[in-house]
């Protein structure tokens, strides 16, 4: 069986990127990877999924969750960085 680790090795997302993803879209993990990576290799893709990013971390500042919009946050600098 293929787990989440396999998917991950087999995309240009990191885990927490990923989590992003699932996160902003409300779908499983396994689907937010797949959908990344294909979206990584779309126009304006990247740029998407730092504009999902972005929207994850104004909606958790929204919700007074600071520790979580630091980690986000956190992800989205290593997610440009790269």
């Amino acid at each position: 069986m293929i787990s989440l680790d396999d998917i991950e090795d087999m995309t240009c997302l990191t885990r927490d990127e990923i989590d992003a993803l699932a996160e902003h879209e409300h779908v499983p993990d396994l689907t937010a990877a797949l959908m990344g990576e294909y979206l990584m290799h779309q126009p304006k893709g990247p740029q998407a999924v730092q504009q999902m990013i972005c929207e994850d971390i104004r909606a958790a500042l929204h919700a007074d969750d600071v520790p979580h919009a630091k980690a986000l946050f956190a992800t989205l600098r290593r997610y440009v960085d790269a």
